[in-house]
């Protein structure tokens, strides 16, 4: 990821790249802007041929401090400016919030910050932070998304579950009427005292669905699959991502005393998803975990389903 950071701000601790402004104390929402390098805006601006011509339903997002030209949209895209969406978290969590990180990548053409939450909450007897993840793009690839992260603290594995009675996510395309798109993202973003309330109701049962060892190995084997015809090569190199989470499983030292149930299975893919070494590391892997703390992650989806059906 660090190839495709343009800059940022983070809280105390280095992040995964090693790269921006470190902070001792998370700023409010006006310094955020600014330590993040993200007090700038967005104009909107023709597009002509070079014999001067004006293109007809597209417009160019340029950036106002070096003319940057971030993308080529239509005429019906809406600008959401960096101030909006930092202003929009202030007045979603109001006092209390506390911005971690933020910063721009792939030189401005996508944004985001991460806001922690004014509550703490204890969860069959674990202290879990719930997070606010809002991200946008100025360049015409995507919407504008916002979640809420939970984080399991003492070993930072995130527990964003696809739950089907409480909805963690919210996104909206930058067309049409925006700020009644934003008023609509208050009261629905403003669902993340339900969705911890069923969170913990969730963990509750997980705790309940005892699992023997015989059924974990079957689990990472259908998580993690040697598929037909797959050379020696890869057969190896699967095997070794299922050692890697029987690991997270049977020795990490912060589940030894939660017992064999599906809340340890669901950590210990928890933690293989967000924090394993992938067989190929590509210079934008962290920039895609972080895509999937919004979007949620298929495989700690695909455990969740496994152990609830069991």
């Amino acid at each position: 990821m660090a190839a495709n950071v343009e800059s940022m701000f983070y809280v105390r601790e280095t992040p995964w790249h090693g790269l921006g402004t470190k902070v001792q104390e998370a700023p409010d929402s006006k310094e955020a802007l600014r330590l993040a390098g993200l007090d700038w805006k967005v104009l909107q601006e023709s597009i002509r041929t070079a014999q001067g011509e004006a293109v007809p339903g597209y417009k160019a997002n340029v950036r106002d401090v070096d003319r940057k030209v971030l993308g080529v949209v239509t005429d019906r895209y809406k600008i959401i400016q960096n101030e909006e969406a930092f202003a929009f978290v202030d007045s979603l969590l109001g006092e209390g919030v506390r911005f971690e990180t933020a910063g721009s990548l792939q030189e401005g053409k996508s944004v985001w910050l991460l806001a922690h939450l004014p509550h703490e909450y204890i969860i069959s007897g674990e202290r879990i932070s719930p997070y606010l993840v809002f991200s946008n793009t100025h360049d015409g690839s995507g919407a504008v998304k916002a979640a809420i992260t939970p984080i399991r603290v003492v070993c930072n594995n995130t527990l964003n579950l696809a739950l089907s009675t409480a909805k963690r996510s919210w996104s909206m395309i930058h067309t049409g009427d925006i700020k009644d798109k934003m008023q609509e993202a208050k009261s629905t973003l403003f669902m993340a005292s339900k969705y911890m309330d069923e969170l913990g109701k969730d963990f509750e049962s997980l705790r309940k669905i005892t699992l023997s060892d015989e059924r974990v190995m079957e689990y990472i084997e259908i998580l993690l699959p040697v598929e037909d015809g797959a050379t020696p090569q890869q057969m190896r190199n699967m095997k070794r991502l299922q050692e890697d989470m029987k690991r997270r499983y049977f020795d990490a030292p912060d589940l030894l005393d939660v017992g064999k149930n599906a809340y340890r299975f669901i950590n210990a893919v928890s933690d293989f998803a967000t924090h394993a070494d992938p067989l190929r590391r590509t210079k934008n892997f962290k920039e895609n975990l972080f895509v999937r703390t919004v979007d949620g992650n298929p495989l700690i989806d695909r455990a969740y389903q496994l152990v609830k059906a069991a």
